[in-house]
């Protein structure tokens, strides 16, 4: 599983930190009951999804194998050879 990098990516680590941080002052909140900041640290655990998606679209996330063609590839060889 290590040669797949699951998660070994600054996209992924961004986005996990960022998240992290939101649900740790919602949790905080929480027990301080205070709804604005429970809100305020839910909408940061969302943003941290978005950043770490953003930041995977932008190519810093894990990056397609050289050693594995996807499938509609060979498909496509075997259907022009045929």
């Amino acid at each position: 599983m290590a040669s797949a990098a699951h998660g070994h990516t600054p996209a992924a680590w961004t986005g996990v930190v960022i998240s992290f941080v939101g649900f740790c002052v919602a949790g905080v909140a929480m027990i301080m009951p205070n709804v604005v900041l429970t809100i305020a640290g839910l909408a940061v655990v969302l943003i941290g999804g978005v950043v770490g998606k953003a930041m995977s679209m932008a190519g810093m996330g894990k990056q397609p194998s050289k050693n594995f063609a996807p499938a509609h590839s060979e498909e496509r060889a075997a259907v022009t050879a045929a």
